[in-house]
This record gives C-alpha cells, sequence and structure tokens, in this order.
C-alpha cells in the first residue's frame, strides 16, 4: 500500500506542476509563485485616455511586473509619446506603478496608469499593494546650473522650432526651452493648414490669387485693426515659407486637396499629411536634431534676465526635478511660448466674456508665460482683449473636431429648431456667436454623400469619429428623418430646412445667408448630423513686434536682444484670425527671428 500510495503521490504532483507551468503561458491565468505581489501570468488591461481607451498588455513573472507592451491607444501622436515613454519605462526599472503624471499629458498618464492598475488587479493586485510601492518621479535633474549658449528659444511649437532651425543653420549655438514633455504646442493640434497665394495648387485648379488679395482677406478679417506692416510680411513670405517646408523640411502637403476656410476669398490653405501638424512639428524637430539645436523638455521659463544696458541676456528656468537653472545668451531670446487660451483667469483678465463656459482647444501648456515675462522687463501688448473661440468643436471636451471640416465642402449648420441660423464660410468668431445664441448653446452640423466624397471626413479623422460616435455626439442614417429624431430636432422643420437648401444648391444661390465656397446638396444617403459648440481656440493678443520680430517697448523702442514670434505676439490678426493664417503666421514670423537673432 504505502508503495503504491508513494507512487500515486509522485504522479500527482507530476501532474499538477505541469499544470501550473502551462497555466503560466496564458493569458489572463496564473500560478500562485509564493511571496510576490503579483500571481505571474500575462494580463491585459484598459484606461481611459484623452482620445479613447489605452489597452496594455502587462507580464508578470517571479511575482512582479516583468515587460509592459502598449497594445492599442487614440493618444495624439508626439503629445502623448513621452507620456508612454517615460511612464513604462520608470515602472519597469522601479517595478512600482505609484508615479506621477507627465508634464503636459496629465490625461494619457491617468489612463497608462488605469490600465497598468487593471492588469495587475487581474494579477491579484489591489489598492493596498500599489499603495505600498515606492513614489517614483519621472523628472529629470540637470547636471549643469548654468549653461551658456548663443542663442535661447523659449517654446516648441511651431514659431520656436522654425526660430531654432534657422537660428542654428545660421551658425549660432541654439537650446529651445519647452515646460511641456512633448513639442508641438498648438500647431501640433491643429489642421495644418497654411495660407499661400499662387501656389502650384491653385494654379492647376485655375484659382487667381495674389499676396494684395491675401492682405486684403486677412485685413478685413481683422476688422481692419491689424498691423498692416506685418500683414504684409507675412503674405509676401508665405510662399518661399512654403517651398521651404517642403524642400529643406520634407513637410508633405496634401497633393490633392486646398482649403478655403472662412473669410478667405479664394481656396489658399495647403493642407499638410494626414490633416494634422503633426507632419510639420515632426519634421522641424528631425531637422533641429541633424543640425545640432538642443532641446530641453520640462523647462520652465520663469524670468528673462537683463544686463545694465537693458539687454536681455538670459534666461532663468526651473525643470521639474525643483532645480533652478540659468541659461545665458550670446546673442539673443526668441520668445515663441504661444498665446494664454488655456489660462482662464488671464482670459478673464482681458475679456471676462471668455470664462468658465467656455473650453478651449489649445493644449496645457498655452498659459500666457511669455506675455508675462515680456510685460515685466517692459514690453509693450496690444489687442490683448482679443480672443477667438473655433465654432465646431467637441462640446464635451472642447477639442476642435476634424470631422467637423465637412462643412468648408458644403455641410450646413443647424439649430436645435431645425434652421439654419449663419453662413458657414463666415469668420469663425461670427458662427461662434450665432451659435452661442442658440438653444443650449449648441449646434448641429448636416451632410450627406454630395460632401461626404469630397473630403472623406469620416474616414480621413476615423478614431476621432469613432469617439464621437461613442459620446452619441455624431449619428449615421439612410433617412434625414432618422438624424432629427436621433436628436430630438422637429422633424418637418429639419426637412423643410434641407429641402429648401437643395433648392438653392441647385440653382447656385444661397438666398437666405449667401453661401461662399462648397455649395452641394443633401440628397444621398447615408447622412450624418454631427453637434458642435464653440470653444476658445486663439488670441490675437500679445507682444508688440516690429517686421524684423524684435520686441518694442511702450515707447516704440526695440528691447536688445528680445524677439518673438506667434501667437505670443500681438497685432497680425486684428480682431480675429481667419483659418489656416495661423500656422504661416508662425513658420513665416519664427524664421525671421530665427535670422535676425544670429544678425
Amino acid at each position: 500500500m504505502k508503495k503504491g500510495f508513494k507512487v500515486m503521490s509522485l504522479l500527482l504532483v507530476f501532474l499538477m506542476t505541469f499544470v501550473g507551468l502551462a497555466a503560466c503561458g496564458k493569458t489572463d491565468t496564473a500560478a500562485n509563485t509564493g511571496g510576490g505581489k503579483y500571481k505571474d501570468g500575462v494580463y491585459e488591461g484598459r484606461g481611459a485616455g484623452n482620445g479613447g481607451d489605452i489597452i496594455l498588455k502587462v507580464a508578470v513573472e517571479n511575482g512582479d511586473i516583468a515587460s509592459i507592451d502598449v497594445i492599442e491607444h487614440k493618444e495624439t501622436e508626439v503629445l502623448s509619446d513621452a507620456a508612454f515613454d517615460k511612464i513604462i519605462n520608470a515602472v519597469l526599472e522601479n517595478k512600482s506603478i505609484n508615479i506621477d503624471v507627465v508634464t503636459g499629458a496629465s490625461f494619457t498618464s491617468r489612463g497608462i496608469i488605469a490600465a497598468l492598475k487593471d492588469a495587475l488587479i487581474k494579477a491579484g493586485g489591489n489598492d493596498d499593494i500599489f499603495s505600498k510601492d515606492v513614489k517614483i518621479s519621472v523628472a529629470k535633474e540637470e547636471n549643469e546650473l548654468e549653461q551658456t549658449y548663443d542663442v535661447i528659444v523659449i517654446g516648441g511649437g511651431g514659431a520656436g522650432l522654425s526660430a531654432a532651425v534657422e537660428a542654428q543653420a545660421a551658425g549660432a549655438k541654439v537650446v529651445l526651452l519647452e515646460k511641456m514633455s512633448s513639442l508641438g504646442g498648438n500647431t501640433l493640434v491643429s489642421g495644418g493648414g497654411l495660407n499661400v497665394p499662387g501656389t502650384d495648387q491653385q494654379k492647376a485648379l485655375g484659382i487667381e490669387d495674389s499676396v494684395e488679395t491675401f492682405i486684403e482677406d486677412t485685413m478685413k478679417g481683422g476688422d481692419n485693426i491689424n498691423n498692416k506692416e506685418l500683414v504684409t510680411v507675412m503674405a509676401e513670405n508665405a510662399l518661399s515659407t512654403a517651398k521651404w517646408l517642403v524642400d529643406k523640411i520634407k513637410v508633405e502637403f496634401m497633393s490633392d486637396r486646398l482649403q478655403q476656410f472662412g473669410g478667405h476669398s479664394v481656396p489658399r490653405a495647403l493642407i499638410a499629411k494626414g490633416n494634422h501638424g503633426t507632419d510639420l512639428i515632426q519634421k522641424l524637430k528631425a531637422y533641429g536634431d541633424d543640425l545640432g539645436v538642443v532641446f530641453k523638455m520640462e523647462t520652465k521659463a520663469e524670468e528673462l534676465i537683463v544686463d545694465d544696458n537693458n539687454r536681455v541676456v538670459g534666461v532663468k528656468a526651473t525643470n521639474t526635478a525643483g532645480q533652478e537653472i540659468i541659461f545665458n545668451a550670446n546673442k539673443g531670446v526668441i520668445i515663441a511660448s504661444g498665446g494664454f487660451g488655456a489660462n482662464l483667469d488671464m482670459r478673464k483678465e482681458y475679456n471676462p466674456e471668455i470664462d468658465e463656459k467656455y473650453k478651449t482647444t489649445d493644449v496645457a501648456g498655452t498659459t500666457g508665460d511669455g506675455i508675462v515675462m515680456a510685460e515685466n522687463i517692459g514690453a509693450d501688448l496690444m489687442h490683448m482683449e482679443y480672443i477667438q473661440t473655433y465654432p465646431t468643436c467637441n462640446p464635451k471636451t472642447g477639442i476642435i473636431s476634424y470631422v467637423a471640416n465637412s462643412r468648408f465642402d458644403g455641410a450646413i449648420l443647424l439649430n436645435q429648431e431645425g434652421n439654419r441660423f449663419v453662413e458657414e464660410m463666415d469668420r469663425r468668431d461670427v458662427i461662434s456667436k450665432a451659435i452661442l445664441n442658440q438653444t443650449n448653446r449648441e449646434s448641429y452640423l448636416v451632410w450627406g454623400q454630395e460632401v461626404e466624397q469630397v473630403g472623406n471626413m469620416t474616414e480621413l479623422h476615423k478614431d476621432e469619429y469613432n469617439n464621437l460616435e461613442k459620446l452619441d455626439l455624431i449619428y449615421k442614417a439612410d433617412t434625414i428623418e432618422e438624424l432629427a429624431e436621433h436628436f430630438n430636432i422637429d422633424v418637418n422643420s429639419f426637412k423643410a430646412t434641407i429641402e429648401k437648401y437643395n433648392k438653392y444648391a441647385k440653382n447656385g444661390k444661397d438666398e437666405d445667408f449667401n453661401r461662399r465656397g462648397s455649395f452641394l446638396p443633401i440628397e444621398k444617403g447615408p447622412f450624418y448630423i454631427q453637434k458642435v459648440a464653440p470653444a476658445v481656440h486663439h488670441t490675437m493678443g500679445g507682444i508688440v513686434v516690429n517686421k524684423e520680430a524684435k520686441v518694442l517697448d511702450k515707447e516704440g523702442n526695440i528691447i536688445p536682444g528680445l524677439f518673438a514670434a506667434g501667437e505670443v505676439t500681438g497685432g497680425i490678426h486684428g480682431t480675429n484670425r481667419l483659418g489656416g493664417n495661423a500656422v504661416t503666421d508662425v513658420v513665416v514670423f519664427g524664421r525671421i527671428a530665427g535670422e535676425n537673432v544670429v544678425k
């Protein structure tokens, strides 16, 4: 009996060991390791990011985290890269998920951490175990607390990058300070539209345009209070700048697409690949790397350093590790830190109307730091009260909607009562104010296949479309009646408006609002309806500069050693910026600042 019992016992142990080893190789299964924090295995976790679910695969070996793989995410490219890299590397190195969020990517960071916890809970983890993890930080310390360069650029958006590469190409040693964890600023999350008169795309389509017409449109769009000298510089340099982006920086523009934004008399906007600013930012960064530009991320400029001759000679900055660093500038400093659309207090200071009821399309770093620093040393400011809202944004998040660019291809705007109320191709401020006067301060964008086949916005921005669908902000239907019923709009009024508009489209004249641009009927299904609302998008005011991007004081004198470019400056756009003019502005004047600081 004893011998037989021993054989059976050994066989049982062998079988249990085999089963345990086999279980370790299966997803979401585990074997008790005895003493580790978690059970060995491979687990999938989900967390809500800024653009949708973040899905991670976490492998546990010997009771702790062994590897982390990103399976899927819909976060903004470039903007989220640092969050994934820093958090995952820090977690693997320290075997801890008690970690700080990454500067400028807080939603993404929280989504990553939530996905990690979701996976580890399946491995036997809980809040008590997580709380005992060592606290870790992704902040990086500097070895040298005083550094010297020829040129210091504050801000890593389109203007800052353009300035940095031009200064470095001219022979200067350049450092770029960016307070966020990633480059790009508002240029990164823009539609990548660049207004340029006289392009090959215009000529191929038989569109007549000129520098003078571009100037006229821009001045009219800003109610003619713009600084015409600066507008002229932008318009005259737009074509050469576009060629520089293509030939030198290798930016790709969509060869078959030319867009007419509201307020422009003709289509003149080149559209970057993917209808986003991502390619522009990535290519400028790559060019800067090749030239040797030094990039200091998570390094916030706090104060401009001025010598006894009132010349700007450096920048005092801090990093996320809590260190203060002095950056000396042999030649000068360029402020390219963007506007203040994400700074609620500053918005309310200059325009109390733009308060808490507005969300914003801007990235989190758009807080007006450069404007404040410049003003503190005597720089003049102008047009600070003019703050633009973008009319067709996500009502729940404030994020700009690129699916809603179907408006430029012929989609129409209706209110809750089912009526049109504004010309869809009017200025952004006009449309935004009109929407805010409607029921619930919202509007509906409506279109069919005639429009969809022009821009293919639902396919071009498929990830955004899917997210809008989950949020019940967009709906697709085979009939007009279904569209109206889905959002509780009066069906009869809705149908009557569409039928009247279709007659206008066939006759070629909009008798209600004299619509400009694309003018197509809405007859072929499936049809789309999208709920939209305005959000703060651009601040027209800022630092006063001359045509050489030199900063001026309140008496109109040049402040030696100080330059500025991009949304941080005022005067170019007047009361209202026309679509597509921001990217033209930031790159044209970024280049001018980079060239002149070296001179």
